[in-house]
């Protein structure tokens, strides 16, 4: 029924909703950190300015993520909402071939990855090269 409406009601609406009233609330539990909806908030607020102001990332180009179930993947989803970005998922555990295909069949314009993954990757190809951008949590072209 919420996507019968004019406009839809996405879950970042949904989110933005939570937030603004109940800022405090819990809304993520990872290992031993507790995130509030005002903690996740702050943070796809602070990745969404960096990528739009550091990386020159508009709305409507599509970003391939490419990271571990994280709080990192949370923020990163929300940013991308916030910029009106689509968020091509790539599955952090595929490797080689069919990594290559998933990254060339999402046309990012710009991915996304874990330092972890910075070696895995190693990939040039429409998108970009590969190379660090120092922002927490990713390595961006």
């Amino acid at each position: 029924r919420r996507l019968s409406r004019s406009p839809a009601v996405t879950l970042l609406d949904v989110f933005q909703q939570h937030a603004r009233r109940q800022p405090r609330q819990p809304l993520l539990l990872f290992q031993d950190e507790i995130y509030t909806y005002e903690d996740i908030d702050r943070r796809s607020n602070r990745a969404a300015w960096a990528l739009s102001r550091r990386l020159g990332l508009q709305s409507g180009r599509t970003v391939a993520v490419f990271l571990p179930n994280e709080p990192t993947y949370l923020w990163t989803w929300l940013a991308l909402a916030k910029l009106g970005c689509p968020m091509a998922c790539v599955n952090c555990n595929v490797r080689g071939r069919a990594l290559r295909h998933a990254l060339e069949a999402a046309q990012a314009t710009l991915v996304l990855a874990s330092p972890g993954e910075r070696g895995t990757i190693g990939w040039s190809g429409a998108a970009g090269t590969w190379r660090g951008c120092g922002h927490q949590g990713w390595h961006c072209p």
